[in-house]
């Protein structure tokens, strides 16, 4: 049964939290006093020096099927395919133009999603805090894996909802 689909106001009021980018300009200033032979470059530059890296980085990643290993052993990218949500996957462009809800079920990839996977489990040297570490994709990468996932769905790992990623390096 399709239930009634109730318009969100979209002129009602919004909160954001606020967003604090790693690339400031403090940061940017300790890297200098640490590393002195890059003190001229200008700021705008070795900002844009380190996005075309991560750029770089996250096209790898989704060319290769076991991802990649991040640099300083920081830990490995990839990404899996898993079995979709059982939770309602609501596509609210189609729901706002026939007034039900109408959901997405995927049937490009058979009902599969991708997920982008950060694991520090296997890095060659323990840090400390490892366990804090994580991963947030930036919005370019999460929208070039959703363009081309449904293309090469099938070559990607295969993950599992109930093992953690950690236990797919135990078995090797």
């Amino acid at each position: 049964m399709i239930s009634n689909f109730k318009k969100p106001n979209l002129n009602a009021p919004r909160y954001r939290n606020k967003v604090l980018s790693i690339l400031n300009a403090e940061t940017l200033k300790e890297f200098k006093d640490k590393y002195p032979a890059y003190k001229n470059i200008d700021n705008q530059k070795l900002k844009n020096v380190i996005k075309f890296f991560n750029e770089k980085i996250w096209q790898e990643v989704i060319e290769n099927r076991d991802g990649v290993e991040l640099p300083y052993s920081l830990g490995y990218l990839f990404i899996g395919t898993c079995p979709a949500a059982k939770s309602v996957n609501t596509n609210y462009a189609l729901s706002k133009k026939y007034g039900k809800v109408l959901q997405n079920k995927n049937w490009d990839t058979d009902g599969k999603v991708a997920k982008i996977f950060y694991t520090n489990y296997t890095t060659k040297y323990r840090f400390r805090n490892r366990e804090l570490w994580q991963f947030t994709a930036v919005r370019q990468f999460k929208r070039t894996v959703a363009k081309t996932y449904p293309k090469k769905w099938t070559k990607y790992i295969i993950m599992s909802n109930n093992k953690k990623v950690a236990h797919m390096y135990k078995k090797r």
